[in-house]
């Protein structure tokens, strides 16, 4: 159809028709959506058709039909078609065997790699993203000049895919897919952030993945923000506009931006992965291709194209010298020769006089035969002569073409060049070194919070900072909403990318990670425990916060002085349905109520509700199995219990006291060093004189003078001490009032504030 660059567009719905009737005898739905797609700009990094009109969008938007849109071809695809005119591919007849059509194109220029293919066939698939065509002509010079380059040295040209949407890519499946042909690469939008004057920080998102719907896009984000799986979302707006992509994500004031970026990649196409396949035919063979094999298989193709055209020009330019030669001839015997045509009978008689008495070739005498009088000039015969000379050093350049393969190697490179300086542009797609994958953490933010969970089955998550510290005998804030027979049992403070370790009163162990423990307000009871664990016909004995699980043991205390060690490494595994930790007697007399974690030459210390302590290595206790029960701690009077397993620093341990909070609201403060070092299984010694007035032990903790301490009542009330304002005391008093306590509350649990724990060094 002539549809050239250089020319006007016509009708698709004419240029759908022509393919249709004559080499496409299929849908026109299939010609047009073909056409469609190498004029999108979103589509090709180097678009092959110029379209005017509507040819969609990355909305998802459909073209405008056929009748309504035009198009020609684009100026870079006259490098396909270079030389298609000299004889250089096969051509066969068409389906109605009227045409001919080639079975292959020229190809100067690299398509496979600049624009990549994906299809489907019986049996096999290809995937070949786009790349960038300065990257590709300096790939394909350095293997001319040395075709003994590695795949690794190729690599280190092309970077990597270059996708017409732009975006960013990572991941070890570029270098592998140039390597083995197949690999995946992960693709991620590309973002910026914006704060306003009011201090709220955006996500623009300004280029999108290749082959993602935009509105499709935007639609999920809204979707998800809706089902507050993105909470910090406050706003979505698509601020897109010729061509420019831009998706104005507004978050919540005070929000961290990485967390939702986080889930954003996670949970949507603003990253997304391509899985690449090198396959192709090769030989009529389908072969899955290194990015070494597709540049030789390129310039093979090349240096058979330019061999076939130079066999053209040279049969061409030969043609045109005989006939020239001829004219030469017939020029300088111009009068005899017109004679000899005047007194010939006929043009045949003429045509075999000019080739016997001059000795011209057929095509000599019918081109002499041809000649216009304006041409008998003398400037006509100096023209000839000067053609002559050209042909004849043209003959001589092409014969040493077709000589010398080292010569079609040069006209390739030189070639490549050529397109390289008409058509290289920038990378868009830029490429990131490495991006780890995103794990869980990575979707939530890093924060202190309070776990609590009560008496009868609750538990609720709460931020740290909602407590504020108050003084010595301050009367606190409300911490949970309960009924009146609830109370909170177990309060712990951690990180939310912890582990909570739930352990049974009958020795089972179910796992929780902290972000997952339902968010609450201060006020609020929380969620019921059995909608959270899988739990059986049991009551929750402990909770233990859990960053990691690399080494160290758990010690593990029982109500009746029964201790037990376990290696972390035995419950790294969750299950759903829990394991057991420890074998407890059946006959329900001994419970578990206290699980630490301890290293290698520890010392732990036990406290009792009747006011004992007993300081023991916990080396003395051996690593168990976990289904075995455990060895003597404490000897116990008849109806005492232990309350706490107190670990002790390994390092630092001078600078630590123990301290005692009472039911009553009473505490002391005494030095470690008060707390002899003994053999695990004995008595222990006072650590606090129990009465009437203070009330029995609830819980012992190892503090610093910067410590801080939450105490929980079972009327839900929460106060937030610092440990400073409570003296050092001996072990055999009863302490100072910490808490002061409404009628009939009293202490339920205490805890350390995490910023200032005290670190057990493993």
């Amino acid at each position: 159809m002539g549809l050239d660059y250089n020319k006007p567009t016509r009708k698709c719905a004419k240029i759908v028709g022509e393919t249709m009737g004559n080499y496409h005898p299929h849908g026109n739905l299939a010609i047009y959506d073909a056409l469609v797609r190498m004029a999108q700009e979103f589509s090709l990094r180097y678009p092959l058709i110029h379209g005017q009109g509507n040819f969609g969008n990355v909305d998802g938007d459909s073209p405008a039909a056929d009748r309504y849109t035009e198009a020609k071809l684009s100026k870079i695809s006259e490098e396909l078609l270079a030389d298609i005119e000299k004889e250089t591919v096969k051509m066969r007849p068409n389906f109605s065997n009227d045409l001919k059509e080639p079975e292959t194109l020229p190809g100067k220029l690299p398509n496979l790699l600049l624009n990549g293919a994906t299809g489907i066939a019986v049996g096999m698939a290809t995937n070949i993203p786009p790349h960038n065509l300065t990257e590709i002509c300096d790939a394909v010079t350095e293997y001319v000049n040395n075709p003994k380059v590695t795949i690794e040295e190729l690599s280190n040209i092309v970077k990597g895919p270059d996708f017409p949407t732009g975006g960013l890519i990572t991941g070890p499946g570029i270098k592998e897919m140039y390597k083995t042909g197949k690999g995946r690469i992960i693709i991620r939008a590309r973002t910026e952030l914006e704060e306003d004057k009011k201090g709220k920080t955006s996500i623009i998102i300004t280029e999108i993945p290749y082959m993602v719907n935009k509105a499709e896009l935007v639609k999920t984000i809204a979707q998800l923000a809706t089902d507050k799986k993105l909470p910090d979302i406050s706003d979505l707006r698509d601020e897109s506009a010729r061509g420019k992509v831009r998706v104005v994500i507004e978050l919540k004031k005070g929000v961290d931006p990485k967390f939702t970026l986080n889930k954003l990649y996670k949970l949507t196409n603003v990253e997304t992965s391509f899985d690449a396949n090198l396959l192709a035919l090769v030989g009529r063979q389908p072969r899955v291709l290194n990015l070494y094999d597709i540049i030789s298989e390129y310039v093979k193709y090349r240096q058979l194209v330019v061999r076939k055209r130079s066999e053209f020009d040279l049969r061409k330019a030969q043609e045109r010298l005989e006939i020239v030669i001829g004219l030469l001839i017939a020029l300088k015997e111009i009068d005899a020769v017109v004679v000899l045509i005047r007194k010939s009978d006929d043009t045949k008689a003429a045509h075999e006089g000019l080739m016997k008495k001059f000795g011209m070739t057929d095509r000599q005498a019918k081109a002499v035969l041809e000649i216009r009088l304006q041409q008998l000039t003398h400037l006509e015969v100096d023209k000839l002569k000067e053609e002559e000379k050209k042909l004849k050093e043209l003959i001589a350049e092409l014969q040493k073409i077709l000589g010398d393969e080292h010569e079609i190697l040069k006209i390739i490179k030189r070639e490549i060049a050529e397109i390289k300086n008409k058509y290289g542009d920038d990378r868009r797609t830029k490429i990131l070194r490495r991006v780890d994958e995103i794990t869980e953490q990575d979707l939530i933010e890093k924060k202190d919070v309070v776990v609590m969970v009560t008496n009868s089955g609750y538990i609720k998550r709460v931020d740290m900072k909602v407590y504020r510290e108050q003084k010595r005998g301050g009367v606190g804030v409300t911490g949970t909403d309960l009924k009146d027979e609830d109370f909170v049992n177990r309060l712990i403070t951690c990180s939310t990318h912890d582990s909570l370790l739930f352990f049974t009163s009958r020795g089972r162990l179910y796992w929780l990670k902290a972000h997952d423990v339902p968010a609450s307000e201060r006020q609020s009871k929380g969620k019921a425990l059995i909608n959270v664990l899988d739990l059986r016909d049991e009551t929750i004995a402990n909770v233990l916060s859990v960053s990691d699980f690399d080494k160290g043991y758990l010690m593990f205390v029982t109500k009746l002085g029964i201790v037990k060690k376990l290696q972390v490494t035995d419950v790294a595994k969750p299950r759903s349905t829990g394991v057991r930790v420890m074998n407890m007697p059946a006959d329900g007399s001994d419970i578990l109520i206290s699980v630490m974690r301890v290293a290698d030459k520890q010392e732990v210390l036990l406290t009792t509700r009747e006011g004992k302590a007993i300081r023991f290595n916990a080396d003395e206790v051996r690593s168990m199995g976990r289904s075995s029960y455990g060895v003597k701690g404490i000897e116990l009077n008849t109806k005492d219990e232990v309350v706490s397993l107190v670990p002790v620093p390994v390092k630092d341990a001078g600078k630590i006291s123990i301290l005692s909070i009472t039911e009553h609201g009473y505490g002391k403060r005494s030095a470690l060093e008060e707390y002899r070092l003994t053999g695990r299984g004995g008595k222990g010694v006072i650590n606090i004189r129990t009465e009437d007035r203070n009330g029995d032990v609830v819980r012992s903790l190892p503090v610093t003078k910067d410590s801080s301490i939450i105490a929980t009542t079972t009327k839900g009330m929460m106060l937030r001490i610092s440990v400073d304002d409570l003296r050092e005391m001996g072990r055999a008093t009863q302490g100072v009032r910490v808490v002061k306590l409404k009628d009939a509350d009293r202490v339920a649990d205490v805890v350390l504030v995490p910023d200032e724990e005290v670190v057990v060094s493993m």
